[in-house]
């Protein structure tokens, strides 16, 4: 059986990231509703992403102890991390989304 566990929050790396998402709902109504979708259920279940080996994580996200995948429509990918600040408490951190073809050239596949 999988490990399941509900995230307390989600967050995004830093402002610009945040930016962009809001930015979504503009110009990508689209791509902004399956954002939407991904982040309830990443916060339902931190770890119902797919989590990359630490040998793939580019040199981009190496400063995370671990990172996860989650596969949009389209072929597009949302990247993010998970945090526990304290015991009893699970954050998961936006780091990214791009689409299929950015996701094979940044982890060179």
């Amino acid at each position: 059986m999988g490990m399941t566990r509900k995230s307390d929050g989600i967050d995004f790396a830093d402002a610009t990231t945040k930016k962009a998402f809001e930015k979504t709902k503009e110009t990508d109504k689209n791509l902004h509703r399956h954002l939407i979708v991904a982040l309830d259920d990443i916060r339902e279940n931190a770890f119902c992403g797919i989590q990359i080996p630490k040998k793939l994580i580019p040199k981009k996200y190496r400063q995370h102890d671990n990172l996860w995948k989650y596969n949009l429509p389209d072929a597009w990918r949302l990247i993010y991390t998970i945090k526990s600040p304290s015991k009893v408490e699970v954050v998961s951190v936006i780091l990214d989304w791009m689409n299929h073809k950015d996701y094979e050239r940044l982890f060179k596949f």
